[in-house]
C-alpha cells in the first residue's frame, strides 16, 4: 500500500480539562479555517485584536512538548492556567490515535494513549486507563517521536521540522532560518539540508569539524601562553635539557659519594683561568682609565690665559713706553679668539672625563665582584669541614633541578603544540575535504531533475507564479566556507532575481509556499501532513487571495492538511459571495469581538 493512502499523519482534535473556558477545536482532514470575525466597528481599524487565532498554534506546539519558556503565556499568567490540562489528538500512520495529555503545573509529566477511534474525550480517563502516565520531559519525547514514526526526518526528532509546520507570525520573516534556530547553524542547516534532499551528513560533518577544529586553535593558543611567548626550537630544548641532565647526574654522583675533589679541581680551574685572568685584564684597563683622567684634568688646567692688557698698559706705562690704540685692540681680538677655543676644548674635555669616570666606575664594580668569587672560591678551597661543601653542591643541585624541571615542562608544552598543530592540519584537511564533497553533492541534486530538491524547487516556483504570476526561484548553494546558503527568490520577466521578495508580503508568501512544497514532496514519505499558517491572506490584494486560496485547497486535495488563520476582512471575495469563500466544514473554529465567548478563551484578555 502506498504511504500518501494510510492513516494521514494530521492532527485530529484538540480540547481541554476546562471545555467552559476553551471549546473543543475538531479538525478535518482537508483545508482548516480558523476565522476571526471583526464584528464591532471600533475594532475594524485595530491592527491586532487578541481573539486567539495566533495563540491556538501556540497552543499545539506545547501540546507537541515544546520545552516550558516563561514568555509563553501559559506561564506567563499561571494564575489564569495553573488549572488547565491539553490534549491533542493525532492521527497516525496505521489509522490509529494517539492522545498527548499535559498539564500547565506539571509540564514535564507527559501522558499518551494510543486509541482507534477518533473524537475521543480522555479528560475523564483514570490514570490506570493512560497507556503512558506522566512520564518525564525527555522520555515524553522520544515516545512521541517514536509513537509519530516520521522516518523521513530521521536521524532528527519530531520537534526539529516542527517550525516549518507551525508557523507563527515571527517565523515569516525567513524562509528558512526560524525563530526556534537562535542558535548556531550546526542546529539547523543540515536539518534543512536533508529535508530538501542533500547529503546533510557531510553538511553536519563539516560543521562538526569546524567545532573540533577550533577547540585544537584555542588549545593551541593557551599553550602558547603558558609558554611565555618563548617559542624555543624543540631541539634546542632537547639539547639543553641533556647537557643540565648530565651535570645533575654528576653532582649526584658527587654528593652520593660524598668525594669533593672534582668539585675542588673544578673551582681552582675556574679562579686560575678565569676569575685571575679578568682580574688582571680589568686593573690593567682601570690603570689606562686612571691615566686617561690625569690627562684630561691637567689639560683643562693648561688652558687658561694668563695674558691681561691691561696690566700690560700699566707695566708698558711704567717703562715710558705707549701702550694704546690699534695695538691693544689686537691683543683684545687674539685673547677673544683664543678664549673661544679654549672654551668649546673644555666642553669637550669634559665629556671625555665623565664618560671615564663612568668606565672607572664599571670597572670597580666589576673588580668587586670578582674579588666576592675569588674570595668564595679560595674560602671553598681551604674549608676544610666537607659539610659546607656538601651544602654548596647540594644548593647548586636544587637549582640544576628547577631548571631541569622547568625544562621538562616546557619540552611537554613544546610537545603538545606539535601535536595541536598536526592535528589542525589534519581536521583542516578533512574540513577541505567535506567541502569537496558538499559542493559535488549540491551539484548533482541541482543537476539532477529527478531529484527532491528538483521537485520541491518546481512546486515552490509553481505556487509562486500561480499566486502572483512570477516566477520563483529555490536555490542551495556552497559558500566559500563550505557552508550551504539556502535562498528563495521572486524572478523578473527576464529570469532575474528582483528585491520583491524582501516585502513582508511576498516573503510571507515564500514561506508558505517553500511549506507546502517541501510537503508535497514527501507525500510518498512517512511525514507530517499538516501545516499551521497564521494569517495567511495579510496584505494579499484580493486577486492573489483567491489564487493562494486555490492553490491551499489544491494541496488539500493531494492529502496536506492546510490549516489556515485569517480575519474576516482579510478573506478572499468572490464577487458579491465574500460568506461563500469557505464551504461550513472547513471552517472548523470561528471566533468574535462580540464578547468573551467569541474568544478562544472563553474569559478577559490578559
Amino acid at each position: 500500500m502506498p504511504l500518501n493512502m494510510w492513516g494521514q499523519m494530521k492532527l485530529s482534535r484538540l480540547y481541554s480539562n476546562k471545555q467552559d473556558l476553551f471549546e473543543p477545536v475538531d479538525f478535518v482532514s482537508g483545508m482548516n479555517v480558523i476565522l476571526a470575525e471583526i464584528r464591532l466597528p471600533e475594532n475594524r481599524k485595530k491592527d491586532t485584536h487578541n481573539l486567539g487565532k495566533t495563540t491556538l498554534g501556540r497552543l499545539l506546539d506545547f501540546c507537541f512538548l515544546a520545552k516550558r519558556d516563561a514568555k509563553s503565556f501559559l506561564f506567563k499568567h499561571l494564575d489564569i492556567f495553573k488549572e488547565f490540562e491539553f490534549f491533542l489528538e493525532i492521527e497516525l500512520a496505521d489509522a490509529s490515535y494517539v492522545t498527548v495529555r499535559r498539564s500547565v503545573v506539571e509540564a514535564s509529566k507527559i501522558s499518551f494513549k494510543k486509541h482507534e477511534a477518533s473524537r475521543q474525550d480522555l479528560t475523564v480517563l483514570s490514570a490506570s486507563q493512560w497507556d503512558h502516565l506522566d512520564m518525564p520531559f525527555d522520555r515524553a519525547r522520544d515516545m512521541l517521536d517514536s509513537l509519530l514514526d516520521w522516518r523521513a526526518l530521521k536521524p532528527w526528532i519530531f520537534r526539529d521540522g516542527l517550525g516549518y509546520q507551525l508557523r507563527s507570525q515571527d517565523d515569516f520573516r525567513d524562509v528558512f532560518h526560524l525563530r526556534k534556530f537562535a542558535g548556531k547553524h550546526l542546529d539547523w542547516k543540515p536539518f534543512l539540508a536533508h529535508i530538501l534532499g542533500f547529503n546533510a551528513q557531510l553538511v553536519e560533518l563539516h560543521y562538526r569539524k569546524e567545532v573540533q577544529l577550533e577547540e585544537k586553535e584555542t588549545t593551541e593558543r593557551t599553550v602558547k601562553k603558558e609558554l611565555g611567548g618563548s617559542l624555543e626550537d624543540i631541539s634546542k630544548i632537547e639539547g639543553i635539557l641533556l647537557l643540565k641532565q648530565r651535570e645533575a647526574e654528576k653532582k649526584q654522583k658527587l654528593l652520593d659519594a660524598f668525594d669533593f675533589r672534582t668539585q675542588d679541581k673544578d673551582r681552582t680551574k675556574q679562579l686560575v683561568d678565569e676569575i685571575d685572568e679578568r682580574i688582571a685584564m680589568l686593573n690593567a684597563e682601570r690603570y689606562s682609565l686612571n691615566q686617561n683622567k690625569k690627562k684630561i684634568l691637567a689639560s683643562l688646567e693648561d688652558d687658561q690665559i694668563l695674558f691681561s692688557p691691561d696690566e700690560a698698559q700699566r707695566l708698558f706705562q711704567e717703562a715710558g713706553v705707549l701702550f694704546q690704540g690699534q695695538i691693544k685692540r689686537d691683543f683684545q681680538q687674539l685673547i677673544a679668539f683664543n678664549r673661544a677655543i679654549t672654551d668649546e676644548r673644555r666642553v669637550y674635555l669634559q665629556e671625555e672625563r665623565g664618560e671615564v669616570e663612568t668606565e672607572l666606575k664599571r670597572v670597580n664594580a666589576e673588580l668587586n665582584t670578582l674579588g666576592k668569587r675569588r674570595s668564595d672560591a679560595l674560602a671553598f678551597l681551604s674549608d676544610t669541614d666537607v659539610f659546607n661543601k656538601y651544602k654548596q653542591v647540594s644548593d647548586a643541585m636544587v637549582s640544576l633541578r628547577a631548571d631541569i624541571a622547568s625544562l621538562e615542562r616546557q619540552r611537554g608544552f613544546l610537545h603538545r603544540l606539535q601535536e595541536l598543530r598536526a592535528d589542525i592540519r589534519a581536521l583542516t584537511e578533512e574540513r577541505s575535504h567535506l567541502q569537496t564533497q558538499i559542493e559535488a553533492d549540491v551539484e548533482q541534486q541541482n543537476a539532477d531533475t529527478a531529484s527532491l530538491f528538483s521537485s520541491i524547487r518546481l512546486f515552490f516556483n509553481e505556487i509562486i507564479e500561480e499566486v502572483i504570476a512570477r516566477k520563483a526561484l529555490l536555490s542551495v548553494s556552497p559558500n566559500k566556507e563550505g557552508h550551504l546558503e539556502f535562498k528563495a527568490e521572486i524572478l523578473d520577466e527576464s529570469g532575474n532575481a528582483t528585491s520583491a521578495d524582501f516585502g513582508h508580503t511576498y516573503r510571507k508568501l515564500l514561506c508558505i509556499a517553500f511549506d507546502l512544497a517541501v510537503l508535497r514532496a514527501h507525500l510518498d514519505d512517512k511525514f507530517p501532513r499538516f501545516v499551521y499558517h497564521d494569517g495567511v491572506f495579510e496584505s494579499l490584494d484580493n486577486r492573489k487571495k483567491e489564487n493562494l486560496l486555490a492553490v491551499i485547497r489544491r494541496y488539500a486535495d493531494l492529502g496536506i492538511q492546510p490549516i489556515i488563520t485569517l480575519i474576516d476582512s482579510d478573506m478572499p471575495t468572490h464577487g458579491e459571495k465574500a460568506g461563500l469563500v469557505f464551504d461550513p466544514d472547513e471552517i472548523v473554529l470561528t471566533l468574535h469581538d462580540e464578547n468573551e465567548q467569541g474568544r478562544l478563551f472563553k474569559m478577559k484578555e490578559w
